[in-house]
Formats: structure tokens, C-alpha cells, sequence
């Protein structure tokens, strides 16, 4: 039975777990800085619009001058945080933590999408080819930049997963209906497809190589404010639509014949669905590539503790998505792996995708052996 006070408690919970997580990530690194300072800084980083004006910008080749609004902000908050402690904490920390918070949050909501889409637990963000698709569009931006002279590789990962999500979905739909067994494999086939062309650009990337392997592996260093601000509006509102169609998701895990007679409109609801997850999943995918095992592992974690009643499962994976990617990528940054009874490991700084798989994997294992893992 549905409580809307569980569901306000589980996100308070998750809530408060993912500002304290941004807190203490920020105070961590080289440059140690305890949280009240790095709270003052973030709240000093908050600003509202005053003003606003238009500045003509040109275009790339072409020289065209587009005007574009300027916006004068000022500060709420005047805290007194030394320079270069504000420094660290607004402009090379809480980019970077603020974009695996945003991807994070898109990941696991699309992975608890998937997951009820498709009725089985092992279903991810990228099991209709949109994570290949996203890689193959960032792998010819790096390889091949001649080739896609306007918007760089965000918006060339972003165009190919949307391209191939809807590629697949074409393919899969047979007179106005999409059967899910033919979705899937049209998918796996794609991702095959991609994989030979992402190899073959891969060979002829040159001196691009290893940028293009360390996008593919996932990452969120040299991360920037631009990049948050290119995925975090497309994720909001993706799942603010999803959170809509928490119902029409609870029906359809009875089975589409008898989610057709409880009046929800099936092919519509699967194509809104679809597109809904593909959209955040390539918005998440295009700024920090390839991360995996979030989308797969989150939501099933978050179903066993709040079952599978997708009103409370789907906002409440976003949340601890944001919290597990924040996490994982403070060790990647740190190189530091720390166990039980006081054992770390020191590793070199790695790409977050790296870090996902390494813990996800097993935990996921563990799972398995302990039969925690069931049909949705």
C-alpha cells in the first residue's frame, strides 16, 4: 500500500545522506578544509539574477553574430571564507562533485526505468545501445574531429545515444506495436554493430587514443560548470516527466495485456518510457562517458528496501545514485581504497567507471549468493 509520509521519509533520508556526502567530499583532497568552511563556501557560491543584458557572440566558421542574454547575479550570502579556500571548493571541487551527483541521479533513475521496462533486475541504462551509441558519437568528436565541426563531443555522445535509442525502437517496432523480447535483441545487436565501428575509430585514433579510452572507461576530471549545466536541466526535467508515469510503471509489471485492460495505453506509455530514459541516459553519458554498474546496481539495492512500488522506488534511486556516484568518484580522486581494519590501498588516480565496476560488481555477487537478487 502506497504512504506518501514513507515516501517524504526515505527522500529526507536520502536527501540529507546526499548533502552530506557533497559536504564531505569537497573537504577532502590535497588540500584538506573541514566542513563548515567548504558549507560557508557553497552557500557564499549562491547567487540570484539582478539583471540582465545581450552580448552578440559569433559562430564558429561561420561568423554569424548571434545575440545571447547576460545575467548579472549577486550573492545571498557574504560568509567570511578565505580566497583560496573559496577557490577550491567552488571552482575545482563542486563542478566536479556536482556533475557525479547530476549523473548519478540520471543514471539510477533511468537503470529503476529499465528495470520495470523490461521486468528483469539484470536491465541497465545502456541495454538498448545507448551508452555504444553515446561512445560512438564521443569516439569519432576525438578521433575524427574534422568529420563533426560543430558542438564538440558532449553534443556528439548526446546526439549518438538519442540516435541509436530510437534507431533500435524503429527497427523493433512492427505494426504499431514494440515487442520487448524484439527491443532487447535489436539492442544487443546494435551494441555489437557499434562496438566493431567504436574498435575500428579506436585503431585510427592516433595520439587520440588514450583520451578516447579514458572517456569510454568514464570519467569526471577536468569536469566544469558548463558541463553541469549541460545535463543537469535535461535530467530534472526527464524525471519529473518519469515521476508522472510512476503509475502507468506499476502496471505495466502486471504484463501488457492486463495493463491494456486497467486502461493504460501501452505502446504509447513503452515509447514515452523509452525515450524518457534514453534522454537522461544520454544526457548523464554524454558529459562523463561510459559508467556502469550505477543504473544496474542502485535500483535493485533501493527495491529490496522499499520494494518495488515505483512511486517510492524511482525518486528514491535518483537520490542514492547521486550519493553512490559522489562516493565513488571521491575515491577515484583520492587513489585511496579503504577497507576494514584499518586497510588502504593506494592507487593512482583512475577513471570513476573503473572505481563502479570494482565495488558494484562484487557487491552484486553477494547478492546472487545470498538469492537477494529476484524478478521485478
Amino acid at each position: 500500500m502506497y504512504r506518501p509520509g514513507r515516501l517524504l521519509a526515505w527522500s529526507m533520508g536520502l536527501f540529507a545522506l546526499l548533502v552530506a556526502t557533497i559536504v564531505a567530499s569537497a573537504a577532502l583532497g590535497s588540500v584538506r578544509i573541514d566542513p563548515l568552511t567548504v558549507s560557508m563556501a557553497v552557500l557564499n557560491a549562491l547567487a540570484v539574477p539582478v539583471g540582465a543584458s545581450l552580448e552578440s557572440s559569433g559562430l564558429p566558421v561561420t561568423g554569424w553574430s548571434i545575440p545571447f542574454p547576460s545575467f548579472e547575479y549577486r550573492p545571498l550570502f557574504g560568509f567570511d571564507v578565505p580566497d583560496s579556500h573559496q577557490i577550491i571548493v567552488t571552482d575545482v571541487r563542486l563542478p566536479r562533485i556536482a556533475l557525479a551527483a547530476t549523473v548519478g541521479f540520471s543514471l539510477a533513475a533511468a537503470g529503476t526505468v529499465m528495470q520495470g521496462f523490461f521486468r528483469n533486475p539484470l536491465a541497465d541504462p545502456s541495454i538498448i545501445g545507448v551508452s555504444s551509441g553515446a561512445a560512438a558519437g564521443a569516439v569519432a568528436a576525438i578521433a575524427f574531429p574534422a568529420l563533426i565541426p560543430f558542438g564538440g563531443l558532449h553534443l556528439a555522445a548526446f546526439v549518438g545515444a538519442l540516435g541509436t535509442a530510437f534507431f533500435v525502437y524503429a527497427i523493433a517496432t512492427e505494426g504499431g506495436r514494440t515487442p520487448v523480447a524484439t527491443l532487447l535483441l535489436a539492442g544487443v545487436a546494435i551494441q555489437a554493430f557499434l562496438g566493431a565501428m567504436i574498435s575500428y575509430m579506436l585503431v585510427h585514433s592516433g595520439d587520440d587514443l588514450r583520451q578516447a579510452v579514458v572517456w569510454m572507461m568514464g570519467h569526471l576530471s577536468n569536469s566544469t560548470w558548463s558541463d553541469v549545466a549541460f545535463a543537469l536541466p535535461v535530467t530534472l526535467v526527464g524525471v519529473a516527466i518519469l515521476l508522472t508515469y510512476t503509475r502507468e510503471m506499476n502496471v505495466l509489471l502486471l504484463g501488457e495485456e492486463d495493463a491494456h485492460h486497467l486502461g493504460v495505453d501501452v505502446e504509447r506509455t513503452k515509447l514515452l518510457l523509452l525515450a524518457l530514459a534514453s534522454i537522461v541516459t544520454a544526457a548523464g553519458v554524454a558529459v562523463a562517458g561510459v559508467i556502469g554498474f550505477v543504473g544496474l546496481v542502485v535500483p535493485h539495492i533501493m527495491r529490496l528496501l522499499v520494494g518495488p512500488d515505483h512511486r517510492i522506488l524511482l525518486p528514491t534511486s535518483a537520490l542514492a545514485g547521486a550519493s553512490f556516484l559522489v562516493v565513488t568518484d571521491t575515491i577515484a580522486r583520492l587513489g585511496t581504497l579503504s577497507f576494514p581494519l584499518g586497510i588502504q590501498i593506494e592507487t593512482p588516480v583512475v577513471p570513476v567507471g573503473i572505481i563502479t565496476a570494482a565495488l558494484g560488481a562484487p557487491f552484486f555477487l553477494f547478492l546472487l549468493t545470498r538469492r537477494e537478487v529476484h524478478s521485478v
